[in-house]
């Protein structure tokens, strides 16, 4: 009884231990089938996520490449240019017909385009050359017929250092000219070609401008044939020094365009006459819309004279070539030959680097590398101021000049000399 008591109860233990163990498999096995499940789940997600934005790059491009395919072709929001294909023809018109009456107004002024074709054919373009053998054009300018037979007047610095000169006149015809007369001081020089029945041009009264009056000037800037520019009269009676000699000349102050090429050209008014010759050496270089032509009152007798005699009377010379001592490449120079500065007590003076031998002063104690100090007792330190001194005066008056000596050891040795003014005819002074 006994052992079947002990089976019975083994064998209920043994049945619950094999239910607990069923239940702890299937509880193992619904974990791992749940895990398994997640996992896949884990590994759907990504998968899914880079397949959608694929899809959305692939969209975005393709709607760009769209866009920019319809603006390219016109067809944007469904426009179509209704013009596409078509064949055009699109008509012109000749002006009317005017006579020259037309070109003027009541009061006698012309237009500007009326001023042109009356203006236009007295003004020249001048070629210049190195040498009379060369065919290689050196430089430019410009000038105004003032006779009928071939006088020209334009700049003295168009033709400076030039052995040959060509004409262009506006009918395209060429002339050799030759100079008639140079005065380098006021930048004036009168040519010659040989030609009749040329259309010279009127000269007005600069007197009677005013200022905000309409100008026009005309020249041939940077080899431009027949330019014309157009302004008005800035203002009057500005005492102007050209950059090359310091003379002061008086000049007309004008916004319209004064170009190199423009050197010996004409200024003229509304009633197409000349009252300036333009200059470039007169020219604000570091300024726009500021030009300046000589007034042809001023021009006037210098072109007579230099017709009549080939120079300007009255233009006397001293006979010396110098530095302003107070210029640094002077002070360069004389401390190349010397080993040290120039004194400062001469700084304000002229440098003598040559002397004229035909002139009077080469009789003098002075010599090359000399200081003048003085003239008449004025102390001078540049060209300007010598001009100034000098005006007035004529060939064969007398002077008195202070000067100093430098020696090696930088001892300055003062004197005077006494020397005359020569009359000069050669235009370079």
């Amino acid at each position: 009884m006994n052992d079947n008591f002990e089976n019975n109860d083994d064998r209920s233990t043994a049945a619950e231990e094999c239910e607990r163990f069923d239940i702890i498999e299937n509880d193992i096995l619904n974990n791992i089938g749940n895990q398994s499940v997640s996992d896949e789940k884990k590994r759907r997600i990504p998968a899914a996520a880079i397949f959608l934005a694929m899809i959305f790059i692939v969209v975005c491009v393709l709607t760009v490449y769209c866009i920019v395919s319809d603006i390219n072709r016109g067809n944007l929001a469904g426009f179509e240019p209704e013009f596409q294909g078509r064949n055009i023809i699109l008509r012109t018109e000749h002006k009317p017909e005017t006579d020259n009456q037309q070109l003027t107004d009541e009061t006698g002024r012309y237009t500007v385009e009326g001023l042109v074709q009356v203006v236009r054919p007295q003004v020249v373009e001048i070629y210049t050359y190195k040498t009379k053998e060369t065919d290689i054009v050196s430089g430019s300018g410009s000038g105004i017929i003032i006779t009928e037979d071939g006088y020209i007047v334009t700049n003295t610095h168009v033709l400076d250092g030039m052995e040959k000169y060509v004409v262009n006149t506006y009918d395209n015809k060429s002339y050799t000219a030759e100079i008639v007369g140079r005065d380098a001081k006021t930048d004036i020089s009168v040519i010659k070609i040989d030609a009749e029945n040329l259309s010279a041009a009127v000269l007005g009264n600069s007197d009677e401008v005013n200022q905000g009056e309409a100008v026009v000037a005309i020249g041939n800037p940077a080899g431009l044939t027949g330019s014309i520019t157009d302004g008005i009269v800035s203002g009057l009676n500005r005492k102007i020094k050209t950059d090359a000699t310091s003379f002061e000349m008086n000049c007309i102050q004008t916004n319209a365009a004064i170009s190199p090429g423009n050197s010996g050209g004409a200024l003229v008014n509304l009633y197409g006459q000349v009252i300036g010759i333009t200059s470039s050496k007169y020219a604000a270089v570091n300024s726009e819309g500021l030009g300046f032509a000589i007034t042809i009152n001023e021009a006037k007798p210098i072109i007579e004279e230099l017709i009549s005699q080939g120079y300007v009377s009255g233009r006397v010379r001293v006979g010396i070539t110098f530095y302003s001592a107070y210029a640094d490449y002077a002070n360069i120079e004389f401390k190349d030959k010397y080993g040290f500065d120039i004194p400062e007590e001469l700084e304000g003076s002229l440098w003598i680097s040559d002397i004229s031998k035909d002139c009077d002063i080469a009789n003098t104690e002075l010599k090359n590398g000399d200081f003048i100090v003085s003239i008449e007792g004025q102390q001078i330190a540049d060209y300007s101021e010598l001009n100034q001194l000098l005006k007035g005066k004529k060939g064969g008056d007398k002077i008195k000049a202070e000067c100093a000596r430098v020696d090696k050891s930088g001892k300055i040795t003062y004197f005077e000399i006494e020397f005359k003014l020569m009359t000069d005819t050669s235009g370079d002074f």
